[in-house]
C-alpha cells in the first residue's frame, strides 16, 4: 500500500477518473506538475514484484484493495495515463519505460483472479498495450531496416505509389535521440511486457476477446532480435527462464493455438496468418501492405525459426492442422514475389513443410501446384519450377495402401521431372522457358537417382502407347487482389475459355489407371533442345546451353560431333552472355570428360576462335581458357605422367592442333601474341618445351615453340635453333627420301632445307641443285618403275606414288636444270586414260590434245590429280612446256570426267596466268566455263581464284567474263551465289566503280541470247558454251531479273539516270529505226526492257528520298537536321525537273513511235509499253495531257488506266480494313496485276512478265467507256509524223546526266 500511495492515487480527484474512463482510454487530461513518481520506474518495479504473486495466491488482492480504500477505477486510469504518455514519439526515456511498466502492471491485473469481477479488463486499454512494444520502441530503426526493403509487388498486382518524405523527415528530426544504454532499459521494458502477456494467456481466457487475440504482436517480435543457437518449441516451458524475444514471441504463438482462446481451427487460421509474412521475409505494418525485407542473415534466421514452429505445430496437432498448413502452402505461392533469391528461398520453406505432409495430402497438394504451374502469371509459374527443384532434392515418397488411385501418379520424382519442369520447356515466356531448361540441367546434379532416371527417360526411345490422347494446358482462377485475398484454401479451376494457354502440347498415356508422360521419339526432344540453343532470347539460349551441357555431361545424350558443335558454335553467338556461358559450358565438359577426342575437338572449335572475337571480356575469358588447360600445364619431359590427367589433356590438345584442328593456326597464333605482352613465356617455360622435343610430343612441344618464336621478338632463339638444328640438320633428307611424312609436311621441309643452305653460307643453288636435284632423282627413278615396268601398276601403292609425285613437283621449283625430259614424259604418262594409243614422234599433235589421250593407263583418281599439280610447277620453271600443255588443259577442262583433276586443272591454269599472264589470256574462258561446272566444289574454286585474278589485274573483263562471273548470282547453290555476290559488291566494284553499268545494256541482249544488234553479244563462244550459260526463255525470266535488280541496286543516281537513257537511244530507238526487227526474239527482248524500266530499283533514289538519309549517322543538332531537309527537298526537285525535262524529250517520242508500230502489227508487246506508261505517269498524275499532246488518243487511254487502277487500290484496301489483316501484293515489288482476264487474240503468244507493272492493256477499256474518234492510222497525219520525226531527232543531241 504504501507503493500506491507514492503514486498518490489517492489525490486524484473522482472527475478526472471518470473523465479517463468516459474518453474509454483514448486520451487523458494533464496532471498536477506535483504529481510525479519520485524514484523514476523502481516503484513500478517493486509493485509489479509484490503484485506478481497474487496471479497463483488464494489471498484476493482486491479485497486488500478495497480495506485500504485503493480504488480499482483510479488505478486503472493512472496506469492508462502512463501507457499514453509513451504513445507519442517526442517521448522520453522515462516515459517510453514508464509506459511499459504500466502496460505490464495492467496485463498482470488481469491476469489476477477477480479481475473480471472488478472490471478490470477494457478492449481498448487492452489493445493499447499490446501496441506499446511499437509505440516505444524507438522507430527510428524500423525505418532505417524499412530504407532497405522493397515494396512488394505482389500486394495488389500495381506498382505502389511512391511515399512522401516530409513528414518522415519531421518525424525523423523531433524523435528523441536514444542511448545504447537507454535502448537495452526499453529492451527490458519490453521483456517484462511480453512475459506479463504470456502469464495472463496462460491464466485469461481470449475465447470472448476474438480482437484481442488478433492484435497480440508476437508475430511482429519473431524477428525482434538474432537467436543463438536452435528454438525449442512446446509447451510447459519456465517463462522467467526465457531470455530472447523470439523465444518469448514463439511462445504466445504456441498458446494462442490453444483452444482457450477461441476455436481451434479459428487460432491456427490466425497464428499461421501471422506466421506467412515471416516465411516470406515481408514485414506487416499498421498498413496492410506488407513491404519486402532485406533477405539478411537474421531474417532468414527468424524465417527458419518460423518454419521451424510450423513444423512443432504440425508434429503436435497432426491431422487438424494439416488443412490449415495447405492454406499456408498456398498463400506462400500466391504471394511470392518474382525475386530469385526470395523464390529460392520460398520454394525450400514448401519443400519443407511439405515434408510434413502424409501422402495424401502431399499428392493433393502437388496436383493443386501443377494446376498453380499453369496460371497466366510468370512468377506463378517461375515459383512452381522452384518448388518442383525443392522437392526433388527430398526422398520420393511411396504410395499407400489407401491412397486414391488418381492421386498415386503425383507421388514420384517423374512427374515433377516430366510434367513440373519439362513441360515448361515451351512456355509462352522466355523468362519460364530458359528457367525450366536450368532446372533440367540441375535435375541431373541431384543425389536423386530416380530424377536422373527420369530425365534420362525423355531422351530415350519411346514407344506411344494405347489411349493417347492430348492435354491442353488451360486454367485460370479468379483470384481478388493482395489487399482483400483472405487466409482461405485457394481453388484453381480448369476453364475453356482461359486468357493463358501453353503453347506446348503434351502427350499422355493412360496405363493401368496412371497418367505419364511419354514421347514419340528421342530425336523430336532433341530437336526441341537445339531449337531452343537458337531462341530469339538471349536468357533462353543460355539456359538452353546449361541443359545441353549436362545432358551431354551425364551421358544422357551421345558425344557426337553434331550435339558437341551445338556448344562450340553459340561461342560465336550474337549475344555476349550466351558467348561466355558457351566458353564455360565448354570448359565444364572438358573437365567432365577429358579424354574423349570429340569433346577435345569441340573445345578447341569453340574456344580458340573466341581469342579473336570482337567483344574484350570473351577475348579474356578465352585467354583464361587456354592459359588454364594447355599453357600453364607444360611440365618438363621428367615430370611428366600419363596418370596425370590435366597434362596428358594438354598434350592431347596440342596433338590435335598440329594434326585434325590445324585451320585454328592462326587464331591460336593471336593467343600467343597476347601473352608474349604479359611477359608469360619463361625461360623455365622454354627449357621444359625443348625437353619434349625428342619425346612422344614433339610435334605438339615444336607447335608451342614455333608460336613463341613468331610472337616474341625479343626474346633468346639460341635454345630453340640449336634444338632445330639437332634435330634437322642430319635428318631432314633422311625424312623426306623415306617418303613417311604427309604431304603438307614435305612442303615445309624443303623450305626448311633452303633456309639451312643460306644460314651456312653455302652457294645457295649448288646447294639445292645437290639436295633437291638427289630427291628429283629418287623420285624419278621410282615412277620410272611404277610406269615403265608391265607389273609396276599391279600391285601400285596409291599414297607412295601420290607422295613421290608431290616431292617431286616441291623439289623440281628449287633445281630447274636437273628437271629433264624424261621427268616430264614420266608425269604425262601418269595422267593418260585412254584406250588407244598414239603413235611416237606425234609431239605437236599431243599438245593440242587433252592430256588423257597420250598413252593408255590404269592410274586412280588421286594419282592422276597431284600429277596436275606436278605437271604444273614444271611448267612454272619452262616456258615452252607452258606453251605446249596449256591447251591439253583447257581440253581436259571440258572433257575430262573426274572431279580432282578438273579442280587442279583450274589452280594450275590460275597459277600459270599470273607467271604467263599474255599466254594464258586466250584460255580464260575455258576456265570461266568452270562456273558452270556440274560440281559445287569447282564453281566455287574457279570464282575465287578468278576474284583473286582480277583484284590483281592479272586477267580483265574482256568478252564474256562479266556475263559469266555475273550468272553466278542465281547459281542453284545458295553459298555460292552469297559468295558471288560478296565478291562483286566488296571486292571488285570498289576497284572498278562503273563495271555493272557498262555492261547492263550488253546484258539483257547477252542473257536473252540474242545477237542481232550490230555491237553487243559479238564476242566469240562456242555451242556448248553458249548452252552453258543461257538464260532465254520464260522459265529463266526470274533468274534474269534477279540479276538486273542487283546490278540496279548498286548502280548510282547518275549511272541509273545515264542507264535510262540509254536504254531508250539502243534498244528502243534500235526498234523505232527498223535496226532490229519485231520477231519472236525482238519481241522477246523489248518486252524485257519495259520490264526493266518498271523495276523500282531503276528509280532515283533522290527522287524516293533515300539519298542522302544518312543511314543509321546521328545529327549533330536540330539545325542540322533541317538544313538537310531542305537540302534534300531542293534536291528532290532540281532532279525531278531535269527527269521530267529529260523524259519528255527523249523517251515520249519514241514510246508514241513504238506504241503505233506496235499497234500496227498487233503485238503482244503492247500490254508491256502501257504498263510500263502507267506506273511511270504516277508520279505525273496531272500532267499526262500535256506529256502526250501529240497522242490524244494515248493520253485518255492512259488517264482511264490510272483512274481504274487507283480504284482497285482503294477496293483492296476497303478489303484489307474488312478482314483486318494484311495482304501482300500480287506482283514483286508491290504494284497490283489486274485480275480480269485478257480479251487479248490466244493465237499470238503469251505476252511478257513485266515486273511491278500493272497490267492494264488497251482491251480493258473500249468495255468501259465510249471510245474517242482516233485516226485511222499514223501514217494518215503527215504533219504529226513531222512533228514526232523533228522532237526524235532533237531528242539525240540531249546531253546525258
Amino acid at each position: 500500500m504504501e507503493l500506491l500511495k507514492l503514486i498518490f492515487i489517492g489525490v486524484f480527484c473522482a472527475g478526472w477518473v471518470d473523465a479517463v474512463w468516459d474518453f474509454e482510454f483514448t486520451e487523458t487530461e494533464p496532471l498536477d506538475a506535483a504529481i510525479v513518481i519520485k524514484n523514476g520506474s523502481k516503484e513500478f518495479k517493486t509493485l509489479y514484484s509484490h503484485l506478481l504473486p497474487y496471479m497463483t495466491d488464494t489471498e484476493s488482492v482486491w479485497t486488500v484493495f478495497g480495506d485500504n480504500g485503493v480504488s480499482v477505477k483510479s488505478l486503472v486510469a493512472v496506469l492508462s495515463y502512463f501507457v499514453l504518455g509513451g504513445k507519442s514519439k517526442t517521448a522520453s526515456v522515462q516515459q517510453r519505460i514508464s509506459a511499459l511498466q504500466a502496460s505490464s502492471l495492467y496485463l498482470l491485473l488481469l491476469g489476477i483472479p477477480g479481475s473480471v469481477v472488478n472490471k478490470v479488463f477494457h478492449q481498448i486499454l487492452f489493445d493499447t498495450c499490446l501496441n506499446t512494444v511499437s509505440n516505444c520502441w524507438p522507430q527510428s530503426l524500423v525505418k532505417k531496416r524499412k530504407k532497405d526493403t522493397l515494396k512488394s509487388s505482389q500486394a495488389d498486382g500495381k506498382r505502389s505509389k511512391p511515399h512522401r518524405k516530409d513528414n518522415d523527415g519531421d518525424e525523423e528530426q523531433e524523435e528523441v535521440h536514444l542511448s545504447p544504454q537507454d535502448l537495452l532499459k526499453i529492451r527490458e521494458g519490453v521483456v517484462l511486457l511480453v512475459k506479463s502477456l504470456l502469464r495472463l494467456l496462460l491464466k485469461f481466457p481470449l475465447k470472448d476477446e476474438p480482437q484481442s487475440a488478433d492484435n497480440c504482436m508476437f508475430a511482429k517480435l519473431t524477428n525482434f532480435e538474432p537467436v543463438i543457437g536452435e528454438l525449442t518449441f512446446g509447451a510447459g516451458q519456465d517463462i522467467d527462464a526465457m531470455r530472447t524475444m523470439p523465444e518469448l514471441a514463439y511462445y504466445g504463438l504456441w498458446l494462442l493455438c490453444s483452444s482457450n482462446h477461441g476455436d481451434e481451427k479459428v487460432s491456427l487460421r490466425r497464428v499461421f496468418h501471422r506466421i506467412l509474412y515471416v516465411i516470406l521475409m515481408m514485414s506487416k505494418g499498421e498498413s496492410d501492405k506488407p513491404s519486402l525485407m532485406m533477405a539478411t542473415q537474421a531474417v532468414l534466421a527468424a524465417r527458419d525459426q518460423a518454419i521451424g514452429f510450423v513444423s512443432h505445430v504440425v508434429d503436435e496437432l497432426k491431422e487438424p492442422a494439416l488443412p490449415f498448413l495447405r492454406i499456408l502452402l498456398q498463400h506462400i505461392s500466391f504471394r511470392m514475389v518474382d525475386k530469385t533469391d526470395y523464390r529460392t528461398h520460398g520454394a525450400q520453406a514448401v519443400a519443407k513443410l511439405l515434408a510434413k505432409m502424409p501422402c495424401g495430402h502431399y499428392a493433393s497438394f502437388i496436383k493443386w501446384l501443377f494446376d498453380y504451374s499453369r496460371q497466366s502469371k510468370v512468377a506463378y509459374r517461375m515459383f512452381a519450377l522452384d518448388v518442383s527443384m525443392a522437392l526433388l532434392e527430398q526422398p520420393e515418397r511411396e504410395a499407400n495402401e489407401d491412397l486414391d488411385a488418381e492421386l498415386v501418379t503425383f507421388l514420384p520424382h517423374r512427374f515433377l521431372v516430366h510434367n513440373m519442369v519439362f513441360g515448361r520447356r515451351s512456355d509462352a515466356s522466355p523468362t519460364v522457358r530458359g528457367h525450366a531448361l536450368t532446372c533440367l540441367a540441375q535435375c541431373l546434379e541431384l543425389p536423386s537417382m530416380n530424377a536422373t532416371r527420369s530425365v534420362k527417360e525423355l531422351f530415350s526411345t519411346s514407344e506411344f502407347l494405347s489411349h493417347t490422347h492430348v492435354c491442353t494446358l488451360n486454367s485460370q482462377m479468379t483470384q481478388k487482389t493482395f489487399k482483400t485475398l483472405p487466409f482461405k484454401t485457394i481453388e484453381i479451376t480448369n476453364d475453356d475459355n482461359a486468357s493463358f494457354e501453353c503453347k506446348s502440347i503434351f502427350f499422355f498415356t493412360v496405363l493401368d489407371g496412371n497418367v505419364m508422360l511419354v514421347f514419340s521419339l528421342a530425336k523430336d526432344t532433341m530437336a526441341l533442345l537445339k531449337r531452343r540453343v537458337s531462341d530469339p532470347k538471349t536468357n533462353v539460349r543460355k539456359c538452353a546451353l546449361q541443359a545441353m551441357m549436362g545432358l551431354l555431361k551425364h551421358n544422357v545424350i551421345m558425344l557426337s560431333e553434331e550435339n558437341l558443335a551445338v556448344l562450340s558454335e553459340r561461342t560465336r553467338d550474337p549475344a555476349l552472355s550466351v558467348k561466355k556461358k558457351a566458353l564455360q559450358c565448354l570448359m565444364d565438359l572438358l573437365a567432365a570428360h577429358p579424354e574423349n577426342s570429340l569433346v577435345q575437338k569441340a573445345w578447341l572449335r569453340g574456344v580458340v576462335p573466341a581469342v579473336v572475337d570482337a567483344e574484350s571480356s570473351v577475348q579474356e575469358k578465352a585467354l583464361e581458357c587456354l592459359e588454364q588447360t594447355i599453357l600453364s600445364q607444360v611440365k618438363s619431359h621428367g615430370s611428366y605422367s600419363y596418370r596425370d590427367a590435366q597434362q596428358t589433356l594438354t598434350w592431347d590438345l596440342l596433338g590435335l592442333l598440329c594434326d585434325h584442328c590445324q585451320d585454328l593456326g592462326r587464331y591460336f597464333s593471336r593467343a600467343f601474341t597476347v601473352w608474349s605482352k604479359q611477359n608469360k613465356f619463361t625461360a623455365a617455360f622454354i627449357n621444359n618445351l625443348i625437353s619434349h622435343t625428342e619425346a612422344e610430343h614433339a610435334a605438339g612441344a615444336w607447335l608451342l615453340l614455333s608460336k613463341v618464336a613468331s610472337s616474341c621478338p625479343r626474346l633468346d632463339y639460341g635454345k630453340i635453333l640449336d634444338a632445330w638444328d639437332n634435330l634437322v640438320r642430319s635428318d631432314i633428307i633422311t625424312w623426306l627420301k623415306s617418303f613417311d611424312m604427309p604431304l603438307e609436311v614435305i612442303s615445309a621441309s624443303v623450305e626448311t632445307l633452303c633456309r639451312l643452305g643460306k644460314k651456312f653460307n653455302y652457294v645457295l643453288q649448288t646447294f639445292l641443285n645437290q639436295h633437291c636435284g638427289e630427291l628429283v632423282s629418287v623420285c624419278e627413278a621410282y615412277l620410272s618403275g611404277v610406269i615403265l615396268n608391265e607389273n609396276g601398276a599391279q600391285n601400285l601403292n596409291e599414297d607412295l606414288v601420290v607422295k613421290h609425285l608431290y616431292t617431286l613437283g616441291v623439289a623440281s621449283l628449287h633445281c630447274p636444270s636437273k628437271v629433264g625430259k624424261r621427268i616430264v614424259l614420266l608425269v604425262q604418262s601418269v595422267l593418260t586414260s585412254s584406250v588407244e594409243q598414239q603413235s611416237e614422234g606425234s609431239e605437236e599433235l599431243a599438245g593440242s590434245q587433252p592430256l588423257s589421250q597420250f598413252k593408255a593407263t590404269s592410274m586412280p583418281s588421286s594419282v592422276r590429280a597431284h600429277a596436275v599439280i606436278t605437271l604444273g610447277k614444271l611448267c612454272l620453271q619452262h616456258e615452252e612446256l607452258t606453251r605446249k600443255y596449256l591447251p591439253a588443259f583447257a581440253r581436259e577442262l571440258e572433257l575430262c570426267s573426274e572431279l580432282a583433276v578438273r579442280s587442279n586443272v583450274v589452280v594450275v591454269m590460275c597459277d600459270l596466268c599470273v607467271r604467263y599472264t599474255n599466254m594464258v589470256d586466250r584460255y580464260v574462258p575455258n576456265v570461266s566455263a568452270c562456273l558452270r561446272d556440274k560440281d559445287p566444289l569447282i564453281r566455287k574454286q574457279t570464282l575465287t581464284m578468278l576474284t583473286n585474278l582480277l583484284q590483281e589485274e592479272f586477267v580483265k573483263w574482256k568478252g564474256s567474263l562479266f556475263f559469266r562471273f555475273i550468272a553466278v548470282l542465281v547459281d542453284s547453290d545458295p553459298t555460292i551465289a552469297s559468295l558471288c555476290e560478296y565478291c562483286l559488291v566488296h571486292l571488285l566494284l570498289k576497284k572498278n566503280p562503273v563495271m555493272f553499268s557498262q555492261h547492263f545494256i550488253e546484258c539483257i541482249f547477252h542473257f536473252n541470247s540474242y545477237e542481232k544488234h550490230k555491237t553487243y553479244n559479238k564476242f566469240p563462244q562456242t555451242a556448248s558454251e553458249k548452252a552453258k550459260f543461257s538464260l532465254k526463255g520464260a522459265q529463266n525470266k526470274e533468274r534474269r531479273f534477279t540479276i538486273y535488280r542487283f546490278l540496279l541496286v548498286h548502280f548510282t543516281d547518275a549511272q541509273r539516270f545515264n542507264i535510262t537513257i540509254k536504254i531508250s537511244q539502243n534498244i528502243l530507238a534500235c526498234f523505232v529505226d527498223g535496226e532490229l526487227p519485231l520477231d519472236c526474239d525482238g519481241a522477246a527482248v523489248l518486252a524485257e526492257t519495259f520490264g526493266i524500266l518498271s523495276l523500282k530499283e531503276i528509280k532515283l533514289s533522290a527522287l524516293s528520298g533515300a539519298a542522302g538519309a544518312g543511314g543509321d549517322e546521328l545529327q549533330e543538332d536540330e539545325q542540322m537536321a533541317m538544313a538537310k531537309a531542305v537540302m534534300q527537298v531542293a534536291q528532290k526537285k532540281v532532279v525531278s525537273q531535269v527527269q521530267k525535262k529529260v523524259f519528255i524529250e527523249s523517251m515520249i517520242p519514241i514510246i508514241i513511235n513504238l506504241k503505233s508500230m506496235l499497234e500496227q502489227k498487233r503485238s503482244p508487246v503492247l500490254k508491256d509499253l502501257m504498263g510500263y506508261l502507267q506506273l511511270t505517269m504516277q508520279d505525273y498524275r496531272n500532267e499526262v495531257k500535256e506529256f502526250f499532246a501529240a497522242d490524244e488518243q494515248l493520253a485518255v487511254e492512259l488517264e482511264y488506266n490510272l483512274k481504274m487502277y487507283e480504284k482497285e487500290k482503294e477496293h483492296e484496301m476497303e478489303a484489307q480494313m474488312a478482314h483486318c489483316s494484311l495482304v501482300g501484293d500480287a506482283v514483286s515489288g508491290g504494284t497490283p496485276v489486274s485480275t480480269r482476264p485478257s480479251n487479248g487474240d490466244p493465237g499470238l503468244p503469251c505476252p511478257c512478265f513485266c515486273p511491278q507493272a500493272p497490267q492494264y492493256g488497251l482491251c480493258h477499256a473500249p468495255a468501259r467507256r465510249p471510245q474517242p474518234p482516233r485516226p485511222a492510222h499514223p501514217k494518215t497525219s503527215p504533219v504529226r509524223q513531222v512533228q514526232l520525226l523533228a522532237a526524235y531527232k532533237h531528242n539525240a543531241f540531249i546531253p546525258t546526266y
